[in-house]
C-alpha cells in the first residue's frame, strides 16, 4: 500500500504509471466517489506527455488522448456496468494504447484477462490523503506493476 498524503502526491503516482506504461497496459481504477480516480488519470496523462486537459468521461464513456508516447485511453463504465461487452472494450484493452477504466470493476465478464487493479481509498479525517492499493493479474500486470514499484521507490 502507498499512502499519498495530497492531491500533487496522488498525481505524481499517476505520472510514474503514465512513465511507465507500455502498449496494452490496462488499468482499472476502483474506489468510492471522490477517491482520486479522475487525479490519478491526470497525472498518468501528465507521464504519457499528454498536455491537454484530462476530463472524467462520465458522460462521454471512452475519452481518446492520442498525442502522448502512448495513446491514452480513458473510460468510466459506472453508468453501463456489465453491458459495456457492446462497446467494444477489447479493443482498446488489446490495442497499441494504455487503457484506464474507472469503475472497472463494473464490467464483470467484460474484465479483460490481464490487467492492473488500483484501489484508491480517502484517509478519514483528512480530505486530501489517499492510500493506493494495487492487485496484479496477469503476466503483464505483474512486470507493469513491478516497473511502478520501482520507479516509485527511487523517486519517493
Amino acid at each position: 500500500m502507498i499512502a499519498l498524503t495530497d492531491l500533487l502526491a496522488t498525481e505524481k503516482l499517476g505520472q510514474i504509471i503514465g512513465e511507465c506504461a507500455t502498449a496494452g497496459d490496462v488499468i482499472i481504477l476502483t474506489g468510492e466517489l471522490g477517491a482520486g480516480k479522475t487525479t490519478i488519470t491526470k497525472g498518468i496523462a501528465q507521464g504519457l506527455g499528454v498536455k491537454r486537459m484530462v476530463k472524467s468521461p462520465t458522460y462521454t464513456i471512452i475519452r481518446e488522448y492520442e498525442e502522448g508516447r502512448l495513446p491514452l485511453y480513458h473510460m468510466d463504465v459506472y453508468r453501463i456496468g456489465a453491458d459495456a461487452e457492446e462497446l467494444g472494450l477489447e479493443e482498446y484493452f488489446e490495442g497499441e494504447g494504455l487503457s484506464v477504466v474507472e469503475w472497472g470493476q463494473l464490467l464483470a465478464d467484460g474484465m479483460p484477462v490481464d490487467y492492473l487493479e488500483l484501489t484508491l481509498r480517502k484517509v478519514e479525517h483528512d480530505d486530501n490523503a489517499r492510500t493506493a492499493e494495487f492487485t496484479a493479474f496477469g503476466s503483464q500486470s505483474v512486470a507493469f506493476l513491478k516497473r511502478i514499484l520501482n520507479t516509485w521507490e527511487n523517486k519517493a
